[in-house]
């Protein structure tokens, strides 16, 4: 028995004696499974193991923070954890600026009455542009940022206490979309996050989006160049008939007019007999290219079902050398 399978049989059985399992960190139950991140395959699976156990978790594993605690429950009849099946009532589409890791660093602050110089060298030691001004974890009085400073000094406005360079703050709930969160960070530069329990979870800033986008649309461009790179490997080296019987079986309605036309799983499907292999006239191992093709196809579908966890970052290496392994195929004129 795997080690997923005997923790969370363990659960229920806890739970059947009504004891309450200790709670896990999503990174931690992940790794029950041998994962890092909550890509499609994994949701899956992880559903599946749930659903044989009768278990959910709360909140859903699949949404909430890769590091924040879940607990483990019985799952209602019909629950969409349990069953694993995407559209229904209970499953979340939505990205939530909660998931980020900013979101959940609880933020260092200043108070009012503060001397200012103490914002500043709280700013300049930790690379700060702006700093929340509280009196306690709920209770937020404003903000002070460098913006802020400067324009006080430039219009020679006293400066003494913190108070003295504050202006309102921006908050979001955990529970903002991401996307709607980018037009607020993108006017002022940074959000307060602002928990459930009304606490202020963690600050969100520009810098902190650019960082996620920037992991986020890596795999997206590779992916693109790697689909691009094997058109040009399949230019004009099938005839339409060959192209044709490539498709997926039952998708007879689609029409193929090149290899543009063709998905990752049907380009192994037209290249997999070795008559059509050695049409493409390039002196590499086909099996071993093939099983990286493969391999492609499964990343793909984990980087087209966007994660802000990101991508495993050994499927990160392994898009990053196959892209380079293309371009040396070109580089040395072998397509």
């Amino acid at each position: 028995m795997s080690v997923s399978e005997e923790k969370l049989s363990a659960i229920a059985a806890q739970l059947k004696k009504g004891v309450a399992p200790s709670r896990e960190t999503v990174r931690t139950f992940l790794l029950w499974f041998g994962a890092e991140r909550r890509g499609y395959n994994v949701v899956r699976h992880v559903r599946g193991a749930l659903k044989r156990h009768g278990l959910a978790t709360t909140p859903d594993f699949e949404y909430t923070w890769l590091d924040g605690p879940v607990a483990f429950t019985t799952a209602p009849a019909g629950d969409a954890q349990a069953i694993g099946q995407p559209g229904t009532a209970t499953a979340d589409p939505t990205f939530r600026i909660g998931r980020l890791d900013a979101a959940n660093k609880t933020p260092i602050f200043v108070k009012p009455d503060a001397l200012l110089a103490q914002a500043v060298t709280v700013m300049l030691t930790n690379d700060f542009s702006q700093l929340p001004v509280m009196t306690g974890p709920r209770e937020l009085k404003g903000m002070v940022s460098w913006k802020t400073i400067g324009s006080r000094l430039a219009l020679k406005r006293p400066c003494v206490n913190v108070r003295d360079a504050m202006e309102p703050a921006q908050v979001v709930s955990v529970d903002e979309s991401l996307f709607d969160a980018i037009a607020k960070i993108a006017s002022h530069d940074y959000v307060l996050v602002q928990a459930s329990d009304k606490t202020y979870a963690g600050i969100v800033t520009a810098s902190d989006f650019n960082f996620q986008f920037q992991a986020l649309a890596e795999p997206f461009l590779l992916i693109g160049e790697i689909e691009n790179g094997l058109r040009r490997i399949l230019h004009q080296k099938f005839s339409l008939k060959e192209l044709e019987e490539a498709k997926a079986p039952g998708d007879d309605g689609r029409t193929i007019e090149s290899p543009s036309d063709l998905t990752l799983g049907e380009y192994v499907r037209l290249i997999e007999p070795e008559k059509r292999w050695k049409k493409l006239k390039i002196e590499i191992d086909r099996v071993e290219f093939l099983l990286r093709l493969n391999r492609v196809r499964e990343v793909r579908n984990d980087v087209m079902h966007f994660d802000p966890d990101g991508l495993n970052p050994e499927d990160l290496v392994f898009l990053r050398e196959f892209a380079q392994f293309l371009r040396r195929l070109r580089d040395v004129g072998a397509v």
